[in-house]
């Protein structure tokens, strides 16, 4: 048995979807048009902590989802000599399942994004995706989830994202492991079928599962309306 085929097994590809399908669904119904504290502006934190408590209270029950959400759930290292921090980080959104013999914690990490280097840059580096790889986000974990507000048209946004993984020096920082065909990303997505596509990192052994790679689902999620980070020209 392979490595690949190993995670796939063990893997509870079910009730992560089944989660994905539920956080999907929860944004599908906050964003459809402009709310207070859900909207384009809202930060980062904010809009998770909404969504959470929607899909907790609302979705998830409509469904029949027996885990556990969290929104800015706190995570982190410390001395055990000194009881000091070395480290502490807040995960947007987790969902927490297990059964007899599995268990996940699917975390979900959001970044708004326009069309502008400095988003990618901050998506695809160390306060975003690199958390999953050099960061202590997911421990353990064979699956992430890295999802995208989109700021501006997809068409703007996506594909530099995509390209910017191609980058030889990028790919060394997050420790991509090439797919069979030598390409950085697999897209489709192999996980869950409403990613936009996958990455695979190599993991220090010390927070990685114990097949070695970490892999990663890219979600790209729209407002229900147009959306710009273009400043509009004033008329007179």
């Amino acid at each position: 048995m392979t490595a690949t085929t190993d995670w796939l097994t063990a893997f509870p590809l079910q009730p992560a979807t089944a989660a994905v399908d539920a956080l999907l669904q929860g944004w599908a119904d906050l964003s459809v048009r402009e709310l207070p504290d859900f909207n384009p502006k809202t930060k980062e934190d904010k809009l998770t902590k909404k969504l959470k408590v929607y899909v907790d209270n609302y979705v998830a029950r409509e469904r029949g989802l027996l885990g556990m959400w969290a929104a800015e759930n706190v995570i982190g290292e410390i001395d055990p000599a000194t009881g000091d921090w070395i480290e502490e980080r807040r995960t947007d959104i987790v969902y927490g399942w297990n059964d007899e013999t599995r268990e996940i914690k699917l975390v979900f990490e959001f970044k708004r994004l326009g069309r502008q280097k400095k988003h990618r840059d901050h998506y695809l580096q160390n306060r975003g995706l690199g958390r999953f790889v050099t960061g202590i986000y997911s421990r353990d974990q064979a699956v992430a989830a890295m999802v995208g507000v989109l700021l501006d048209p997809e068409t703007e946004v996506v594909p530099p994202i995509r390209q910017a993984l191609d980058d030889a020096a990028l790919a060394a920082e997050l420790r991509l492991k090439p797919t069979a065909s030598g390409t950085s990303i697999t897209r489709p997505s192999q996980i869950f079928g409403m990613a936009d596509f996958d990455t695979e990192h190599e993991r220090d052994p010390t927070f990685g599962p114990k097949y070695g790679t970490i892999r990663v689902s890219h979600f790209f999620l729209s407002f229900g309306y147009p959306v710009s980070t273009s400043k509009q020209k004033k008329t007179s």
